[in-house]
């Protein structure tokens, strides 16, 4: 049986100031188009995740070689083709990473194999493989198309292309990021609606840092012009998932939490998940530099398309459970096919904590559940996010265990820390 963590209740109401990682969705985006600008870029507040050095991994065994200094990363790009020569980038368990990296190496004209954990290699890539292959880049898959392993050989011959919109905004973003490198730009058509258009705009918004600008997002089409990435000096912002976690246990452990440097101007759309909690109930404070809430024993249920901000999914479900009524998240089925199925695995889960939880179509529907709150070991499936969002329920619940709690260092390795202080 894998090793469980017991998690130490909150006994008292909170008054803490946070600390997150930086933003890996926004360093791995940084990462890509400073390895394709040609000349010296610098990236400081760089999160120490498993995504993120997965990243760096696999642009060291492309090309670049990014010089690491604590949070500080210092990359010499080079425009595309790459170097000659065969190479295989390994990925571990990072699904943004794979995808964006897959992109990356069919700029190449070398046979470029992307891999990762047998987690990873479940995970669908079918909609990005067969964009690839409509822009004239070879895709042999080393054991059925659509998954990893897979060999790209480029370069591209074409830079239209069409994309489901409504799967994943990884492989809208993976295409935009490679976009300026193709002949002619890129011209992508969206065959159904988008989903996670934030993380759609804050990749159109660090491709401008570098200098590719006029990139136009829209409802059907996305298109970005011909070019090439310049050097820039990026500082990360906190990332605005993470922050979600701290701000939750304002919510169910009552007190107050303030997480640093997520101010009101920051780019991630998760950074909305502290509006969502005053809807609720909760007492929200922003300012230039950080954002606190004030949790009030009086949270409220809603109802709630979270489309836009799927990765805060099990969060929201811990806080929803200690509403005084229901609940319903709508418009993310396509999160089943994250790290974990996060609709599926997430109720079940949920329900051996007592949580009053259903699975819909598109979402989830929780009811009121403080009263039926018992101890119980929770799986993560392989998934941070659950993993984190139970460290929320345990601070609330005594008794509350967490598997695989390693998992974690996936997006915050110094999570359980944290956890513990504010106990403490």
């Amino acid at each position: 049986m894998p090793t469980a963590r017991r998690v130490t209740a909150i006994r008292a109401p909170l008054a803490a100031r946070v600390s997150v990682p930086g933003s890996k969705s926004v360093a791995n985006r940084v990462l890509v188009c400073a390895a394709l600008a040609d000349g010296v870029s610098t990236i400081t507040n760089v999160p120490d995740g498993d995504d993120t050095q997965a990243m760096i991994g696999c642009l060291t065994a492309l090309g670049p070689e990014p010089r690491v200094d604590g949070d500080r990363v210092v990359l010499h790009g080079a425009e595309p083709p790459w170097a000659a020569g065969e190479r295989h980038l390994f990925a571990g368990l990072a699904g943004t990473t794979s995808r964006f990296v897959t992109a990356l190496a069919a700029l190449g004209s070398a046979p470029i194999t992307i891999d990762g954990h047998p987690p990873l290699r479940a995970r669908p890539f079918g909609p990005l493989h067969e964009a690839l292959t409509d822009l004239g880049v070879a895709v042999t898959p080393g054991e059925r198309f659509g998954n990893l392993p897979a060999t790209v050989t480029g370069p591209p011959t074409s830079g239209r292309v069409a994309v489901r919109g409504d799967v994943s905004s990884q492989y809208v973003t993976a295409m935009m990021l490679i976009g300026p490198y193709l002949p002619g730009g890129l011209e992508l058509t969206l065959t159904t609606p988008l989903v996670s258009r934030p993380y759609v705009d804050l990749t159109a918004s660090v491709m401008g840092w570098f200098g590719v600008d006029g990139i136009d997002v829209g409802e059907t089409s996305i298109t970005v012009g011909s070019g090439n990435y310049t050097p820039a000096e990026v500082a990360v912002e906190p990332d605005a998932s993470s922050s979600s976690y701290p701000l939750a246990l304002a919510a169910v452990c009552g007190g107050s939490v303030a997480v640093d440097g997520l101010g009101r101007d920051a780019l991630q759309g998760d950074a909305r998940f502290a509006d969502v909690l005053a809807r609720m109930g909760c007492t929200v404070e922003w300012s230039d530099h950080d954002v606190t809430v004030v949790g009030t024993n009086e949270l409220r249920g809603i109802d709630l398309d979270m489309a836009d901000i799927s990765d805060l999914v099990p969060t929201m479900a811990v806080v929803a459970a200690f509403a005084s009524s229901p609940t319903r998240i709508r418009g993310v089925g396509f999160i089943r096919a994250k790290e974990s199925d996060r609709l599926g695995d997430l109720t079940v889960e949920l329900r051996r904590a007592g949580i009053d939880v259903d699975e819909t179509e598109d979402g989830l529907l929780i009811r009121p559940s403080r009263e039926r709150l018992r101890p119980a070991r929770l799986g993560t499936h392989h998934d941070h996010r659950l993993a984190m969002a139970f460290g929320v329920l345990g601070s609330a619940v005594g008794g509350i265990e967490v598997d695989d709690p390693d998992v974690v260092s996936k997006s915050w390795p110094g999570f359980w820390a944290m956890l513990e202080a504010l106990a403490a």
